[in-house]
């Protein structure tokens, strides 16, 4: 969370020089992924006590331990990760029907909705695009892997990946919306359909179910 507030003060590729108070505390795996997580590139390697970091374009990750749940979206839109906040475009669906579902208290703040509710966000994959059509199975797949590590790391009570398209292009092409077989990190997921603007099939009311379910399964 501190690396995420530094990234929303910085101009997008700005460089900063962070320095690891225990050295060799984490493994480099992890060190990497927290920086890339709260939306940095790691230009030198983790493995010492200093990290040269490059702030992209992207949202940093408002994580923690103790999550009721964690919402997966598949990438930043290039909108959302101009304002700093996840699914911020008015016309995406996501926080109205969060505050519909009860899982929020106030529109379009990641960080009340982590410290008062326990609900964190990240995304799959941390490139910002104008729409998440132009990601590529790899970028998902290489996402998931970090996805599973930071599962596995936070131990939310359940995951909710908000966005078939990623979830079935690292798990079943086949796979439809509801809790799943497959687990991530250990951890229960739910999957449900983009609240994008652009996907017409999902109305308000049914995000809003699928959000309250996703909740009752945490």
């Amino acid at each position: 969370m501190a690396l995420a507030e530094l990234h929303r003060r910085l101009a997008v590729d700005a460089t900063v020089t962070i320095r690891l108070v225990e050295a060799g505390h984490w493994p480099a795996r992890r060190t990497r992924d927290t920086i890339e997580g709260a939306g940095f590139d790691a230009e030198t390697d983790p493995d010492g006590d200093a990290v040269r970091c490059r702030r992209l374009l992207t949202l940093p990750d408002t994580v923690g331990a103790g999550m009721k749940m964690l919402v997966c979206g598949l990438n930043p839109s290039v909108y959302a990760a101009e304002q700093g906040v996840g699914f911020a475009r008015p016309g995406n669906r996501f926080w109205p029907a969060a505050l519909r579902a009860g899982i929020v208290t106030v529109d379009r703040d990641p960080d009340h909705a982590l410290q008062v509710h326990g609900v964190g966000m990240t995304d799959m994959v941390k490139r910002s695009t104008p729409r998440a059509a132009e990601l590529d199975d790899v970028e998902y797949q290489e996402g998931f892997a970090r996805l599973e590590r930071l599962v596995d790391w936070l131990a939310p009570a359940i995951v909710c990946v908000v966005g078939l398209a990623g979830w079935r292009a690292v798990t079943d092409r086949k796979a439809g919306a509801g809790m799943q077989v497959r687990t991530v990190g250990g951890r229960p997921v739910y999957v449900m359909p983009s609240t994008s603007g652009l996907n017409a099939h999902a109305q308000i009311d049914d995000l809003t179910e699928h959000l309250r379910s996703a909740w009752a399964g945490a």
